[in-house]
């Protein structure tokens, strides 16, 4: 199903959009969500549910979550709408716990990177799926925990929401007003092209960032430290390196067959490349740069480098 069309962040509340919201994972994209719609008014009372006793604290001294819980079940008993905004691979553990705490009318949805598990993951554990809305806000940092969260993450960035046939056509409304009011232009398209778009854009980029960090930190001869001489533009292409392994882990492993097509397809471009090296022909390579320069050039003039 392809849904279309971008609806730009409003900016502003209209009052109170969901009054008890519980968000499971208080960290940089849970916790700014929280910030965002406080700033605006758009909530009355939120909940912040993990695992961590210190973040969850933290997050209460800092206003972001108006009380906490480490119980997944009792966190989400009388919330109007959950957000569950956890790594990839603890959506199976997570929607089977608040499964059956969950009222009637409760809204759910999530800020994952992958949809297709999303939904999945509801199917299998929500009594009623259709109040489920798989969303995915296009932000973030390499920084993690309450601490890093700020109201502003999600001002002007792109939020894809991912709704099926049967999703609640007023839990999807309300969904969409509250990324909107967080600042993001939303946009709605169907999971499988969700997925297939941001295996190339956002997980193959640090699939190959990783790898070229181990590609380097493999040749230490032992003799010089290679990383004593990178520079600018090693800093500037590893720079992703530094999130989170055991969430890129996830995402990896949840959106396996179209990052293993992203991968094949940096190989073969590679490949090109190492071919024409072998057979010393720079015209291939200068084609082959530029082309890129070009696209890279393109993109920065139309979308300002983001989302």
């Amino acid at each position: 199903m392809s849904v279309g069309g971008i609806s730009e962040g409003i900016g502003h509340a209209h009052g109170i959009l969901v009054k008890r919201l519980s968000i499971i994972g208080v960290g940089l994209i849970g916790g700014s969500l929280a910030r965002a719609l406080r700033r605006m008014g758009a909530v009355e009372h939120i909940t912040g549910i993990g695992r961590g006793r210190t973040n969850l604290e933290r997050a209460k001294e800092l206003g972001v979550v108006d009380a906490w819980t480490q119980d997944v079940a009792a966190g989400v008993k009388g919330a109007d709408m959950v957000v569950v905004a956890v790594p990839m691979g603890m959506y199976d553990q997570v929607f089977a716990a608040m499964a059956g705490s969950l009222g009637s009318t409760a809204i759910v949805t999530d800020a994952g990177s992958t949809k297709q598990h999303a939904i999945e993951a509801a199917i299998r554990h929500m009594a009623n799926p259709s109040m489920f809305v798989a969303a995915h806000p296009i932000a973030g940092t390499e920084q993690s925990g309450v601490e890093a969260s700020f109201a502003d993450l999600y001002i002007g960035r792109s939020c894809i929401i991912t709704p099926v046939a049967d999703t609640d056509a007023n839990a999807l409304k309300l969904v969409e007003q509250v990324w909107q009011v967080a600042g993001s232009r939303v946009e709605l398209m169907d999971a499988a092209s969700h997925d297939d778009l941001l295996a190339g854009v956002s997980h193959l980029p640090h699939v190959a960032a990783f790898a070229l960090v181990n590609a380097v930190r493999r040749q230490d001869s032992g003799i010089h430290d290679p990383f004593a001489f990178a520079a600018g533009g090693f800093r500037d292409f590893t720079r992703i390196a530094s999130s989170s392994p055991a969430m890129w882990r996830d995402i990896a492993l949840c959106n396996r067959e179209p990052v293993l097509k992203k991968i094949a397809a940096l190989q073969a471009e590679l490949k090109r490349l190492s071919d024409a090296l072998e057979l010393g022909d720079g015209e291939t390579l200068l084609k082959e740069f530029d082309a890129a320069r070009q696209a890279r050039e393109a993109w920065l003039g139309k979308h300002g480098g983001g989302l």
